[in-house]
Order: C-alpha cells, then structure tokens, then sequence
C-alpha cells in the first residue's frame, strides 16, 4: 500500500490455519482478490493475487526467506516491501496483514481496491 492511500478497509478473512505453514492461499475480498501468505514463523503476508510480470498465480508460488517465487516465471519479490528480487518486474501491491489474538487473519485494503 502506498503512502498516498489516506482510507482502508479491514478484513477479517478467517482462520489462520487456512494457510498451510510455507504456502499462500486467494481470499476473494469485494471485487477483488488477495494471496495471502503464511510463514513458517507464523506470520502473515498479503499482496495482489497475480504476478505483474505475466499475471502468474502467486498463491501458487514457493515462498521462504520474506520472498515469494512466482510459480509460473519464477520472478522473486520480497513479502514485506513487494519489490521485485533480482530482475525487472514492477513490485507488487502489498497490504498490511496481521494474526489476531483469535489467531483469524486481518488484512487491510485500500477502499478502492474493494
């Protein structure tokens, strides 16, 4: 999410446990779709659902080490800022996402993307 964005929306998408340990899974929010990732510390991560380079499953994709490996380009991005690692795709859209003390993932969006 940019700076730029002044109105966001929270989501709660459900359990945490959806999301194997090392994989990403879509979260359909509105109109629009989320890969939200779980790492094996537990942590979660959420960007735009498709790679920018050719529109790749990025759920799909190996993730480890704060990146996630397009499973289609193998085009590498980092989780926490959505540069792209390594080669010249643009960065991905990331949207800050937490484990709540329920253990239920939020992400929030920008209202736009609704």
């Amino acid at each position: 999410m940019t700076a730029a964005s002044t109105t966001t929306r929270c989501y709660n998408l459900g359990p945490l446990r959806q999301v194997p340990p090392g994989e990403g899974r879509v979260f359909r929010v509105g109109r629009s779709s989320v890969a939200v990732f779980r790492a094996r510390d537990g942590k979660a991560y959420a960007t735009q659902a498709l790679c920018p380079h050719r529109a790749g499953p990025l759920a799909d994709g190996i993730i480890g080490a704060g990146k996630v490996v397009c499973p289609l380009h193998g085009e590498k991005f980092d989780l926490v800022t959505g540069q792209s690692l390594g080669n010249r795709c643009p960065p991905l859209e990331i949207y800050p996402a937490l484990v709540d003390d329920g253990g239920d993932i939020i992400v929030s969006l920008p209202n736009h993307q609704r």
